[in-house]
């Protein structure tokens, strides 16, 4: 399976910072101590073109984010520091999603091993989302002709605003979320199925609820293209979460998406998302599981 991955998917933040931006790197490295990747499975990414990056997102903001222009409001809603390094890796990881689209059409399953940064929207980023990877890449895919018809498996934990707003008038993109009803962002623009989750519910009604959504979506949709932005945080432990999902929970949750993709013989293209986990060795175990997960069933 391949992946996109770059060294330079970490950029330097204030080590206080609650956004665990280390763990970009620690995933690379756990997959390949745990002989689940290859170094030949890994596929570096440039950054994006402006251009592409503009199909989403407005010049000024685009501009803003590459020269460092932005005002400290739109910064503090950003919720990360700017830096020459901050916006030369979310240049990085959105054409990281781009990669992985096509690679994904070629081999059937690829994944970014970043993105999944649904809170941005076309003039500001949020919530630590600086671009829209998935839209922008579902825009360049489209307009290329690669793919017509795409589904978003949002699974983080926070429903997925930006991807939900860029697309809200395009039938040929079907967005689905599975959220905390209570949770982040707090008005939150309809996708084309939105399910929110009362606190504290636990694997089986969460797991149970998935896989009546998925069957229906699947009647009624037949998409080219799948992403699934697997967030770790409904998980018990998630600092911001407010689900209980245990781990065993998570990996069934990555088994029912990944296996009912699989059998509808779509491609696949996998995202971390959001997690916020007590430690950041609890942070990358959690995201590997939806890569070992997609290699088991992948054979």
């Amino acid at each position: 399976m391949r992946l996109s991955y770059s060294p330079d998917y970490y950029a330097p933040i204030p080590n206080e910072h609650i956004f665990p931006m280390k763990k970009f790197t620690a995933l690379h490295h756990y997959l390949l101590e745990q002989n689940l990747i290859d170094s030949s499975d890994i596929v570096e990414p440039s950054p994006v073109d402006i251009p592409n990056l503009t199909t989403v997102h407005s010049q000024r903001y685009s501009n803003g984010i590459v020269n460092g222009d932005l005002g400290k409001r739109e910064l503090r809603k950003l919720g990360l520091p700017w830096s020459k390094r901050l916006a030369h890796r979310s240049r990085l990881a959105v054409q990281g999603t781009i990669n992985a689209s096509l690679m994904a059409l070629q081999d059937g399953i690829s994944g970014n091993l970043a993105g999944g940064t649904h809170h941005a929207m076309p003039d500001y980023g949020e919530g630590f989302c600086v671009f829209n990877d998935v839209a922008v890449a579902i825009k360049v895919l489209r307009q290329s002709m690669w793919a017509k018809k795409i589904l978003v498996i949002d699974c983080d934990v926070h429903q997925g605003n930006g991807t939900a707003k860029i697309f809200k008038n395009n039938d040929d993109v079907f967005t689905f979320s599975l959220h905390g009803a209570k949770n982040y962002p707090f008005k939150k623009p309809p996708s084309t199925l939105d399910i929110g989750l009362p606190d504290e519910t636990q694997d089986e009604v969460y797991l149970s609820t998935l896989g009546d959504a998925l069957d229906e979506i699947f009647e009624q949709f037949s998409p080219d293209l799948v992403y699934y932005l697997g967030g770790i945080d409904p998980l018990e432990a998630d600092h911001f979460g407010r689900l209980s999902l245990t781990m065993n929970g998570l990996k069934n949750r990555d088994r029912i998406v990944i296996q009912k993709v699989i059998d509808d013989d779509v491609p696949l293209v996998l995202l971390l998302s959001g997690g916020y986990a007590p430690t950041l060795g609890d942070t990358v175990r959690a995201h590997a599981l939806m890569y070992e997960t997609a290699l088991e069933l992948a054979l």
